[in-house]
């Protein structure tokens, strides 16, 4: 069990946990999650983490299929700019690996924003703390547990 479940569990939300084999010569992890499993990409999202400037790292969950408006994030945050955190700072802030970084769970909690495109479906996949695991949960579960904050911050790929 990985923090991220562990915190879905204890938090008493409805969940499903879904497993499949990692390449790990594979480019793209959450487009790689989306395909083992058969779901459309808009339902799947990529954790990220970032630093608004001034304001720390914060985490940002966008759909797989779509890229991170830096630009937008630093507005949320009240910031000029922002930038994406190196790997090593968000494995240490997070406790995860890149791949199988999870909103939930996390070492220590961080500002955390969700894609408005979240609340348009009835449940989302998001990482459950390691490659090849996926958390299924409704979005508005994923927002309370992570304290989040929902803004447009995704753009087209």
């Amino acid at each position: 069990m990985t923090p991220a479940v562990s915190a879905a569990r204890k938090a008493g939300i409805a969940y499903t946990l879904h497993e499949y084999r990692h390449d790990p010569a594979t480019a793209s992890y959450g487009l790689e999650a989306a395909e083992a499993l058969g779901l459309a990409p808009a339902r799947v999202f990529k954790t990220l983490v970032a630093a608004p400037e001034g304001k720390g790292l914060w985490v940002v969950v966008v759909p797989v299929d779509r890229l991170l408006d830096l630009k937008a994030l630093a507005a949320v945050g009240g910031a000029k700019r922002a930038e994406m955190a190196d790997a090593r700072a968000a494995e240490r802030a997070t406790g995860y690996v890149v791949g199988g970084i999870s909103p939930l769970g996390q070492r220590r909690r961080l500002p955390t924003v969700v894609d408005t495109s979240a609340a348009g479906h009835a449940t989302i996949f998001v990482s459950a703390g390691r490659r090849g695991l996926e958390i299924e949960l409704a979005p508005a579960d994923l927002v309370r547990l992570c304290e989040a904050t929902l803004a447009p911050v995704a753009r087209p790929a």
